[in-house]
């Protein structure tokens, strides 16, 4: 069994050596066409991490301002005490009673290491709310990643 595999394992090896020589001499014979094949230029991306406290009943939020057109994302690395409390996380965008939470860009979460909200976003300034949702019993400190174009 143990030899078949290194069989295989061999046929791979000089498979792409071929491939490899194959794709240079069509190349150099001008036998492939990149023209036709748009390229899509990688936009650069920001993580922000931001750290406040939230009173109870209360809420705090940062802005960022997002510079391209892309994908947007949200972490709540951290929130407490207690370390397992569930607290509000929104994308918004700020106006002068603070940040207006994007339609359906809010969710309720205990603090992970993923994404809990992400969500295509356009050029501008957008804000990361934090907010007790009734569990509170004292302040709690967060911190929140975002990470956007």
């Amino acid at each position: 069994m143990i030899h078949g595999l290194g069989h295989r394992a061999g046929r791979w090896t000089w498979a792409v050596p071929l491939a490899v020589g194959l794709m240079l001499a069509a190349t150099a014979c001008g036998g492939t066409d990149t023209s036709s094949t748009p390229t899509t230029p990688s936009v650069p991306r920001t993580t922000e991490t931001f750290t406040n406290t939230v009173p109870v009943g209360g809420s705090a939020f940062n802005s960022f301002r997002v510079a391209a057109t892309g994908v947007t994302e949200a972490t709540l690395t951290a929130a407490g005490p207690p370390a397992t409390i569930v607290m509000g996380l929104a994308i918004g965008t700020v106006s002068d009673a603070g940040c207006t939470r994007l339609t359906g860009a809010s969710v309720n979460t205990a603090a992970g290491a993923t994404a809990q909200l992400s969500g295509l976003t356009t050029p501008g300034t957008l804000c990361v709310q934090v907010r007790d949702v009734g569990n509170q019993t004292d302040g709690v400190t967060y911190s929140v990643s975002v990470t956007h174009p």
